[in-house]
């Protein structure tokens, strides 16, 4: 597990405190788990739980807790990434960290963008997951190895993201729409959709509409 250097802010839990956390995870076997796991450390408080990440924005809102863990898939409602967003910009002085099974490049950079704390993997033993909840109240970035190494290849191998719109037009790929269904649906013109198509084919490697649809789920551009 890879941690950064302490910040100047960091300090957002006092001495002795407990970080008082919520659970956000869509499978309720998972939560009693990790509620009984992290129950057992003297420095956590559980004070929360959700399943769905429309629940952990409004448990976090009542609580203001120090760390919200969570999950990327959620099932129905919004996904983790959108619910980490949300609760970054929205409950100031809550922390998010991820815990997941994925750890693709997509997941990784999307959760740093959109301001999670850090990224776990839920194959982390339990000793780095108490240390990553402590790190993360106090403002310092947790990455697990796998996301660490994501991490690094992206920045020694740079490539082009896709933009909002491009990824607006994929989703619209996906339903199965065509250009002039994309056009209408998104209020441009077609011509500039067969532009965005041209570079979203380029920046994922493929050349047919089919394939930037499986290209984008394979990396979880896309649901």
């Amino acid at each position: 597990m890879t941690r950064t250097p302490h910040s100047p802010d960091a300090d957002a839990t006092a001495p002795g405190r407990r970080v008082r956390l919520v659970l956000c995870d869509d499978h309720a076997v998972v939560r009693a788990g990790l509620r009984a796991l992290l129950s057992a450390d003297p420095g956590i408080e559980v004070v929360g739980e959700a399943a769905t990440g429309e629940e952990a924005l409004a448990v976090a809102a009542k609580e203001r807790p120090d760390v919200v863990l969570m999950d990327l898939s959620l099932g129905t409602g919004i996904d983790g990434i959108e619910a980490t967003r949300r609760i970054v910009a929205e409950v100031p002085g809550t922390r998010v960290l991820v815990l997941t099974t994925y750890d693709t490049d997509a997941d990784v950079t999307r959760a740093v963008q959109v301001g999670a704390t850090g990224y776990l993997l839920k194959a982390e033993r339990p000793e780095e997951l108490f240390a990553a909840v402590a790190a993360a109240a106090q403002g310092r970035a947790v990455l697990s190895a796998p996301a660490a190494n994501r991490v690094m290849e992206r920045v020694r191998k740079p490539h082009a993201a896709l933009t909002e719109r491009q990824l607006d037009i994929l989703g619209q790929l996906a339903r199965g729409l065509g250009n002039r269904e994309i056009a209408r649906a998104l209020f441009i013109s077609e011509a500039t959709v067969k532009t965005h198509l041209v570079r979203i084919y380029a920046k994922l490697g493929v050349d047919t509409r089919a394939g930037a649809v499986a290209a984008a789920k394979e990396q979880r551009l896309i649901p």
